[in-house]
């Protein structure tokens, strides 16, 4: 256990004990695992007002309302708004002495035949003072022990964790995450949606929260959508088909957009459905000399959200580990990843699979599932200025019937309609005049970009124009 940190056991004590905090357990599909912690630990009648378990679904539905699926974030916050509700109702000798707090979970633990994935929604509804406004604290979980017993012990420590850290860490945002996992090992569970709303986090970026769950290994994805609302990847991408971008977007270029525009548009044409559009920056491409500039993070994805796009941030540098985790949430969703001729030349280096038994194979075989591809935008030699597309790349002697194979059966396609004229732009030169001062960088990036940047005084932009 790490130094310093107080067992499940003390710290549901410490709470049971302080007489200031009184509040609420409800807890659905997985048992009282979280309230049986503080029963176990002594003085609950301190801490704990009620617990309650509506475990039937026709139980849930009168006290809570109906909701489409049990285990989401709308049954969770139902059981928030009515729990914490109640307290100050029932409760009207206590107030105005006591921070009340109402605890909830919905969850599905793995079943006995281990068909499903347990998971589930856990939220605290929090006062730091008496009769003040509440903050939220609203996490998923995804439950990785291969048995429901384990699971369930686990669901119980994180309970604790979470009401122990809403009170105790509230102050430090970053340690109340990290605090989640005390007591246990942390590759038993993955929290893939972090959020926290309320007067005491006023000041407080969601987005850079999920960020920082992808730095600590808590997540692999953290996703936002166009108005920078933090998402819990598996229910905001769930049967849908995608369209993926992966970028540094350090700036957003034209032909950043023209890549996303009519790659769109020919995934969009070749499938007859509607689709969501995804920019997708990995965690590598935002550390620079073993640090993330947190600014630079939230500038990147502002730019996107200004052009109207859902942003990712993944901790998956190879493409094709992306891939299987895309198709997992997705299902039976369709997947198209636009690359550019650079990065379809990286996928075919073999270096890159020396983890896999079954080398480049093995990483195509999960890359090009059945419904996926790669659209590959063109490029400009600049020693030659010829135009670079899937027809004259060359791979490998030994891959190139292996690339000749994905063509044929159209795994990998060239973008049509590119504006070809605008690959003269590369965003690092773009870059270098921003922070450089040098006037003319505006004509490559898009309008809504330029304003932005200016405003902001993102990339060391100083509003200076340097003297030739």
């Amino acid at each position: 256990m790490e130094a310093g940190v107080h067992t499940t056991k003390e710290k549901a004590l410490s709470l049971n004990l302080n007489e200031s905090i009184y509040g609420t357990l409800a807890e659905i599909g997985a048992g009282q695992e979280v309230a049986s912690n503080f029963f176990k630990a002594g003085g609950a009648s301190g801490t704990i007002a009620k617990t309650m378990s509506a475990y039937d679904m026709n139980f849930s539905d009168a006290i809570y309302g109906e909701t489409k699926r049990y285990v989401c974030e709308e049954k969770l916050l139902k059981m928030l708004d009515k729990e914490y509700a109640l307290l100050s109702k029932r409760l009207t000798h206590r107030s105005g002495k006591t921070k009340f707090f109402a605890f909830a979970n919905t969850v599905e633990t793995i079943n006995y035949q281990k068909t499903n994935q347990g998971h589930g929604w856990i939220g605290v509804r929090f006062e730091l003072s008496p009769l003040s406004p509440p903050n939220d604290c609203i996490i998923h979980v995804i439950l990785k022990d291969p048995d429901m017993i384990w699971q369930q012990e686990v669901l119980g420590k994180i309970g604790v964790n979470l009401i122990y850290g809403c009170f105790n860490n509230h102050d430090d945002p970053e340690r109340l995450m990290t605090s989640i996992v005390d007591n246990f090992s942390s590759d038993r569970i993955e929290i893939d949606m972090f959020r926290l709303e309320g007067p005491a986090f006023e000041k407080i970026d969601n987005r850079l929260m999920s960020l920082k769950l992808v730095k600590h290994g808590l997540t692999k994805v953290a996703i936002f959508d166009q108005n920078g609302k933090v998402k819990q990847p598996s229910s905001f991408l769930y049967k849908k088909n995608i369209c993926v971008l992966r970028g540094r977007f350090r700036p957003i270029t034209h032909v950043n957009v023209d890549m996303m525009i009519a790659g769109v548009r020919q995934f969009k044409k070749q499938l007859g459905e509607p689709l969501d559009v995804i920019a997708e920056i990995t965690l590598k491409d935002l550390t620079m000399e073993g640090n993330i500039d947190e600014q630079d993070f939230l500038d990147r994805v502002d730019l996107l959200n200004t052009l109207g796009q859902t942003v990712l941030i993944s901790n998956y540098h190879e493409h094709y580990k992306l891939a299987v985790y895309l198709g997992r949430i997705t299902r039976k969703g369709k997947i198209a990843f636009i690359l550019g001729v650079n990065n379809l030349a990286r996928l075919f280096e073999e270096e890159y699979y020396t983890d896999l038994p079954g080398g480049i194979m093995e990483a195509f075989g999960k890359l090009f599932a059945a419904n996926q591809q790669v659209l590959v935008y063109p490029s400009k030699n600049e020693s030659d200025k010829e135009i670079q597309t899937i027809q004259n790349y060359k791979p490998a002697d030994n891959l190139k019937y292996l690339y000749q194979h994905l063509i044929t059966n159209k795994f990998i396609q060239d973008i049509d309609n590119a504006k070809t004229e605008n690959l003269h732009i590369i965003s690092d030169r773009v870059l270098e005049m921003i922070n450089k001062g040098e006037s003319g960088w505006e004509e490559y990036v898009p309008y809504k970009v330029t304003h932005l940047i200016k405003e902001k005084k993102m990339f060391k932009y100083s509003g200076q124009t340097a003297k030739v």
